[in-house]
């Protein structure tokens, strides 16, 4: 036989064993894009009939050569594997897990099983053979990851779109809720003179599939940018120019990505003690659209200027009927400007030094603002009650406090840092197993790990135990989960997921404690298709996986591709999707056979709960898509 009809066989016979793997009502889920070599490495099988799984194998594609192996009760080839049943999840009968993490060999390889079925299929009198989408093994699976990420963020861009090659939101915006923050260092009066005035706040990105623009989010994009280009700036290239069309800078496209983001926001803090918390709100929900042909109608004409919300520290508008948002403060806004102007200084200086030296003048004053005024700023609604209902602040003002510490080496910024930090010790989501919508945000306090990597001693300890108490509460919660998934079911649940595989990443990096290593790897399995439905939640990655084809986006709507980079929101308990306004699943991809129960998820652009892409998410992914990037770079060492 020659080579090529030898590959054609084998082609055959995956095929075959595809369609029995269907028939049978199973399937093995795996990390579509890979592992890397000293990775824990762990595929679920999920049937929707009652199964045992008796054996299964890890074949080289390659050659077509078993490379693993594993009996249930045994090993063979002196490989130390193992599977271990879950039982049910939801409509899924049986659950096992596929242990192969001593497989370390590098190459591209699917898992063969073999399964002994109850009811109708085991009539059929002899196991059945299933099989595995494809991945890797190798040093290099996570290079470019990182980068990767950052088309949706292109994607996103509000005033010129280079997706779009074109403008949109040039008019924006009114002031609007203005009252003066008063006191004699701020140069003015009490009079709320600014209100309905022209405030230029152009730029940004856009936080969704909608054209809404937030402080809350973006600032938080833009600082988890910067913390992942300051841990490993190895990791990310430059392709692209500071517009965003393709073509080297000799700029990395993350910091031109920084750099957009920071002008913005430059722009929503345009005089000390003076902040902006967003621009547009929920009268722009009138039909999809794309941006640049935006005809939202906020009381000065179809597509003119937009509302920009002042952070004012008094409640604001939440829906109709006189609602008012739980605004208590400002300083979970001030504190995430301040962390951003600091950090961003550093970051920036060696590309705009002029524009670094201008957001460090206005980082300390930020932090001071949040210090007069305590508390958090939350997001405002016209029509619906939907917002950000952040609550927490602490977290923020610890790591502005750090930051303004690091940038000035002033003791009592870091005291500070250190008090606030003590005010929180663990992100109150971690304990909880639901949440009101970004209630406690962001969902990783990163000025823990900065704090405990900063110096030895007492707080170095406390802050440590702080992080594990949060990861092994997660962990407890998810430790008899076939995919070890211990996170809440709330609107953007992937959100979490990213905040999680993050912090379980620094904490083992910092405390070198690998009791958590094995949950680590599943929740970055679960992002790229190690779930009950098989799905990568990143919009192409890898290109030959398995992932949304219809996010909640205009550009599916206009059929300009695909969110590209793009997380999407992730499962959300039934109860939540059951009670939102406006949501379906027509004409999606329902996975009716393999919701496990307690949360569900459709590739339908009808469901804006579980398939629409955020800012904020995918940014996150920056974090540990680097350091994964960088622990392969240093095995290659």
């Amino acid at each position: 036989m020659t080579a090529g009809t030898i590959c054609n066989s084998r082609l055959l016979l995956m095929l075959l064993l595809a369609l029995t793997f269907r028939a049978a009502g199973a399937q093995i889920r795996v990390n579509q894009l890979g592992y890397l070599p000293h990775d824990s490495k762990v595929a679920v099988l999920v049937s929707r009939e009652p199964v045992q799984v008796s054996s299964f194998s890890v074949i080289d594609e390659t050659t077509g050569r078993t490379v693993f192996s594993v009996r249930n009760g045994g090993v063979r080839k002196k490989a130390k594997g193992k599977i271990t049943d879950y039982g049910e999840l939801g409509r899924i009968k049986s659950t096992a897990r596929l242990d192969f993490s001593k497989l370390k060999e590098p190459g591209k390889f699917h898992i063969e099983a073999s399964c002994l079925f109850a009811g109708k299929t085991a009539k059929m009198g002899k196991p059945l053979k299933l099989v595995s989408p494809s991945f890797r093994i190798g040093k290099d699976v996570y290079d470019g990851t990182a980068d990767f990420v950052l088309n949706y963020l292109r994607q996103q861009r509000c005033g010129w779109n280079p997706f779009l090659r074109d403008s949109c939101h040039t008019r924006d915006g009114i002031i609007v809720g203005y009252v003066s923050p008063g006191g004699s260092e701020t140069g003015e009066n009490t009079s709320p003179t600014r209100d309905s005035t022209y405030l230029d706040c152009r730029g940004g990105w856009h936080d969704a599939s909608d054209c809404l623009q937030y402080t809350t989010t973006s600032a938080t994009a833009i600082y988890q940018m910067m913390f992942a280009y300051m841990q490993c700036p190895g990791a990310f290239g430059d392709s692209h120019n500071s517009d965003g069309t393709a073509g080297a800078n000799g700029i990395p496209d993350i910091v031109d990505e920084i750099y957009w983001g920071l002008r913005w926001l430059n722009r929503m803090n345009p005089r000390p003690y003076e902040m902006y918390n967003q621009i547009a709100d929920d009268r722009d929900h009138v039909g999809m659209r794309l941006p640049s042909k935006d005809m939202a109608d906020y009381g000065w004409g179809k597509g003119g200027p937009r509302p920009v919300w002042y952070c004012s520290g008094e409640p604001q508008m939440r829906g109709r009927h006189g609602l008012l948002n739980n605004t208590t403060g400002i300083a979970s806004t001030a504190g995430k400007f301040a962390s951003c102007f600091a950090l961003g200084s550093r970051v920036l200086r060696p590309f705009y030094p002029a524009f670094a030296a201008t957001i460090r003048d206005k980082a300390a004053v930020a932090y001071h603002a949040g210090v007069r005024k305590p508390g958090a700023c939350q997001t405002a609604s016209v029509l619906s009650p939907y917002i950000y209902e952040e609550t927490d602040w602490q977290d923020d003002m610890e790591l502005a406090a750090f930051e303004l510490y690091r940038m000035t080496t002033r003791d009592d910024y870091y005291s500070d840092a250190a008090r606030y930090a003590h005010a929180v010790p663990v992100k109150p989501w971690m304990l909880a197993d639901t949440a009101r919508h970004y209630q406690w945000y962001p969902f990783i306090n990163l000025g823990h790990y900065l704090l405990a990597r900063e110096k030895g001693g007492k707080l170095r300890s406390e802050l440590l135990s702080d992080m594990r108490a949060g990861i092994d509460r997660v962990y407890r919660k998810g430790k008899n989960h076939p995919f070890h998934f211990g996170i809440p079911g709330i609107w953007c649940s992937n959100n979490l997921v990213s905040a999680m595989l993050t912090q379980c990443i620094l904490y083992r990096r910092l405390s070198g404690d690998n009791t958590y290593r094995e949950m680590e790897c599943s929740l970055r399995d679960w992002l790229l298709g190690c779930n009950p439905w098989g799905v990568s939640m990143i919009v192409g990655l890898p290109a030959d996986g398995v992932y949304p084809t219809q996010p909640h986006s205009y550009i599916i709507r206009y059929h300009l591709g695909n969110t590209t980079g793009g997380l999407v929101d992730g499962p959300v308990y039934k109860s939540i999707f059951g009670s939102l306004i406006g949501i379906s699943t027509e004409g999606g991809v329902n996975y009716e056979d393999y919701q496990p129960g307690d949360v569900v998820y459709h590739d339908s652009t009808h469901d804006y709960s579980t398939n629409e892409p955020t800012l904020d998410g995918t940014a996150s992914l920056t974090i540990p898509f680097a350091l994964l990037q960088q622990a392969g770079q240093e095995e290659r060492k």
